[in-house]
């Protein structure tokens, strides 16, 4: 998806995606029965982390039962969780997709495609290539710990938020509200949209 960003950070705005391409994904739609609507968050701060973006959101498409709808722009986010200079900066996006997998499934998938890049789990907020998150399945509101639905952090990120109210304005956080109020309510500070990065849609 095609992006641009009026001057200043805090105000970023997405072209329109081009019908070719919307009428492209939407006939796609029609190989899923019922699918519903997924949003994944993506981040890397090692390694190509652009190219690592661009890799996992092609293997999200090549999943059966999954169709990429949008991606968001690329945001650089300073690394949550850690002191500040210990880690290389983040790349942040978000893809919404419709997918007829089961939240279970797909978070199989998503750790599937971590794995695929080389991800290692040796420590919390550790630095990682591919960090792919389920944010949130349709309108689903789940306290497993396995996969707690909506995720459970995502109300306070800015580098889920931004990226994710760039693609879907009226997007709604499920339990939470309107992402644009959430994210009004939280600071955008080490978030910024870089303008000559992007992530295109699968083929």
């Amino acid at each position: 998806m095609s992006a641009s960003f009026t001057e200043g950070p805090s105000d970023p705005t997405v072209q329109p995606v081009p019908a070719s391409v919307v009428e492209q994904v939407d006939a796609a739609d029609t190989t899923l029965h019922n699918p519903r609507l997924a949003v994944l968050s993506l981040g890397s701060n090692l390694g190509n982390r652009l190219e690592t973006l661009q890799g996992a959101v092609d293997a999200l498409e090549d999943t059966p039962g999954v169709r990429v709808k949008a991606v968001s722009p690329v945001y650089e986010t300073e690394p949550w969780g850690v002191e500040p200079g210990s880690q290389p900066s983040y790349f942040n996006a978000v893809v919404i997709l419709r997918t007829t997998l089961p939240p279970s499934s797909l978070l199989e998938r998503a750790h599937a495609v971590e794995e695929a890049f080389h991800r290692v789990r040796d420590e919390r907020w550790g630095a990682r290539t591919l960090d792919v998150d389920i944010v949130a399945y349709a309108e689903v509101v789940s306290d497993d710990p396995v996969l707690t639905l909506p995720h459970p952090r995502a109300h306070e990120r800015a580098f889920v938020l931004a990226p994710w109210h760039d693609v879907d304005p009226a997007a709604e956080l499920p339990g939470r509200g309107a992402v644009a109020a959430l994210l009004d309510a939280i600071t955008r500070e080490g978030v910024a949209p870089r303008k000559d990065l992007e992530l295109r849609l699968p083929e």
